[in-house]
């Protein structure tokens, strides 16, 4: 670990020991890892501008903020923490069950059809392949396919199976098999909305080749479009099962794929169990077995690590981190280059529909207090969707939060033209998280706090998974949400387009902007970095310009392990190439061992 990771970490486990906090529940925010298109915006059919008077006034008193913001942000920016666990030495031993702890509970594991937070696409990559991955340096590489290959203007796409993969069920693994993947995702109600827009229609999306070869055709030219199959969209399942699982949705338990791992049993927010493969395509497996637990109390979850209970867990709550930094027993791996925490605003729900009110949030919430009381000072802080970092990441945007100064007219206005959505001069709100949680509570009480001058705010705690779905449905007013951060921030369009707004939508914020779509199709049909950085940079001006997103930090994720867990880090492609070693939290099994 370089000195200025070391510090880093000591300094938090410093934080740790003085601030003294009680434990920390659940982690911080949580999001889905999943159509019609809207002709407008929704947001600038209800939008009303201040008088011109006051609109000049506001925009020279944001421009002075905004440079004493920039002359705050223009300290040295820290370095990404990024720490993975070198590739064990040691001989490989078989046998032995990893116990891993999950931050939530899922409402099945099947790729075609549950909402996959990030416990269940842990889970998702012991029983399932993907057909591509990521390798070490983020690019797309072939998994469960042999090759792909692309049309010159990136709208036609051949995919290669390999030969002689079989699904757990012995159900062979070919192009029909992916077929009716595709189509199943297609037509589910929620998993569907993140496939679409990539499609003209389901007619259209697939051509079956041969037995081994399938040409996507794209609505768009994406010349990352691999990429997209890393994840849920590119999760196989067999299709044998999946017909069951349309006639008795309880299978949806019981997954079937072609991964390392078998199901072998579920016991819901108890333990889902699952046993080697020992007919793996991709080579040796060493576990005998993996139990996941989900745990939504974090400090529970680092208890039970600590007292042997648990042999691994992922977790973003920074109090759980520093209380495991300071074990010599345990090993960590570290990355805060992916997702972001962030409070999202719906702009098709009063009172966020007015950018004045969004506004007027994102001034009051105290994003300082928030990253030093709940993150004490460790993770970064973050204006944008991008880390500093990235070669997308965009210097000039600073947003303007902890600027309550500028929330009192922006509030003064609205409610005297709303006056139904105020009360006591302050707007009526409704905050929602992912509980039960300590941490998220603590957020809470702290947010609401901040707000306390300008919001009256009503708090709700929902399950993750009627959390997701109020999200999905448009039935939330204000949420803590956890997202963006894609290996290739193509990837992330599907949280963005037009077409992804609906009855259910994706686009969480149901925020139509024609321009900005423009933006993220052009950036998909670039073949290079130096063609996406100036787009993904006007992308994030945008955004900030829009106001649906209060950014808080970039999320440091963390995996600890238990001595004697060796090489979760070590996972290769059949071609030997080195995957990526966790995204967001989640992970790969197969190269896992125990030390004897």
């Amino acid at each position: 670990m370089s000195k200025s990771k070391f510090a880093r970490i000591l300094a938090l486990m410093l934080a740790f020991s003085l601030f003294a906090i009680g434990c920390g529940g659940g982690d911080d925010d949580s999001g889905s890892s999943a159509s019609s298109s809207s002709e407008s915006s929704a947001s600038e059919t209800t939008e009303e501008a201040p008088a011109e008077e006051e609109e000049a006034e506001e925009e020279a008193e944001e421009e002075e903020a905004e440079e004493e913001a920039e002359e705050e942000e223009a300290e040295e920016e820290e370095a990404p923490i990024v720490e993975t666990q070198e590739e064990s030495v040691l001989e490989p031993v078989f046998g032995g069950t990893l116990r891993w702890g999950l931050e939530a509970e899922v409402d099945g594991i099947n790729p075609t059809a549950s909402a996959l937070s990030a416990p269940g696409l842990t889970m998702m990559n012991a029983v399932f392949d993907t057909l591509a991955a990521f390798d070490q340096d983020g690019n797309w590489v072939p998994h469960l396919a042999e090759s792909f290959a692309s049309s010159e203007d990136c709208k036609t796409w051949t995919m290669t199976l390999r030969e002689g993969v079989n699904f757990h069920d012995g159900t062979p693994l070919n192009a029909e098999a992916v077929s009716v993947n595709f189509l199943t995702q297609f037509s589910d109600p929620l998993v569907g909305l993140a496939v679409r827009p990539y499609y003209v229609s389901a007619e259209e999306a697939l051509t079956i080749v041969d037995d081994l070869t399938v040409i996507f055709n794209l609505s768009d030219s994406n010349c990352g479009f691999p990429s997209s199959l890393t994840g849920q969209l590119g999760a196989t399942a067999s299709p044998t099962w999946l017909a069951a699982a349309l006639e008795d949705p309880t299978l949806d338990q019981q997954p079937v794929g072609t991964g390392p791992f078998v199901f072998d049993s579920r016991t819901e927010d108890s333990v889902t169990t699952f046993v080697r493969n020992e007919n793996y395509w991709g080579g040796d497996v060493y576990l005998d077995a993996i139990e996941f637990y989900p745990v939504t109390d974090g400090a529970v979850r680092t208890q039970l690590l600590l007292e042997g209970e648990l042999d691994a867990l992922a977790t973003t709550d920074v109090e759980s981190i520093a209380r495991l930094a300071e074990e010599d027993s345990i090993t960590q791996v570290f990355d805060d280059t992916g997702d972001e925490s962030f409070l999202m605003l719906n702009s098709q729900k009063a009172p966020f529909d007015d950018i004045r009110a969004r506004q007027a949030i994102t001034h009051a919430t105290p994003r300082n207090n928030y990253n030093t009381l709940i993150n004490l000072d460790v993770t970064r802080k973050a204006d944008q969707m991008f880390t500093p970092e990235s070669p997308y990441f965009n210097e000039d945007i600073v947003q303007l939060s902890d600027k309550p100064d500028l929330a009192g007219p922006l509030v003064d206005a609205y409610c005297q033209d709303n006056p139904d959505n105020c009360s006591g001069g302050k707007i009526d709100i409704e905050y929602q998280y992912s509980g039960p949680s300590v941490v998220g509570e603590r957020v809470a009480d702290l947010l609401v706090e901040g707000w306390s001058d300008f919001f009256n705010v009503e708090v709700q705690v929902l399950p993750q998974d009627q959390h997701i779905q109020e999200a999905a449905f448009g039935l939330y007013n204000s949420i803590g949400w956890r997202q963006f951060g894609a290996v290739n921030p193509g990837d992330d369009r599907v949280w963005l387009l037009c077409r992804a707004i609906g009855g259910i939508s994706l686009n969480w914020p149901r925020y139509c902007d024609e321009d900005r779509d423009a933006i993220i199709l052009q950036a998909d049909a670039a073949s290079t970095v130096e063609e996406k950085a100036p787009l993904y940079q006007e992308l994030s001006e945008m955004i900030n310009e829009e106001y649906l997103y209060v950014f808080y930090n970039h999320t440091l994720w963390t995996i600890s392990m238990a001595d004697g867990v060796e090489n979760l880090c070590g996972v290769s492609t059949a071609e030997d190439v080195k995957m990526r070693c966790q995204i967001n939290g989640r992970t790969f099994f197969q190269s896992t061992f125990f030390a004897e």
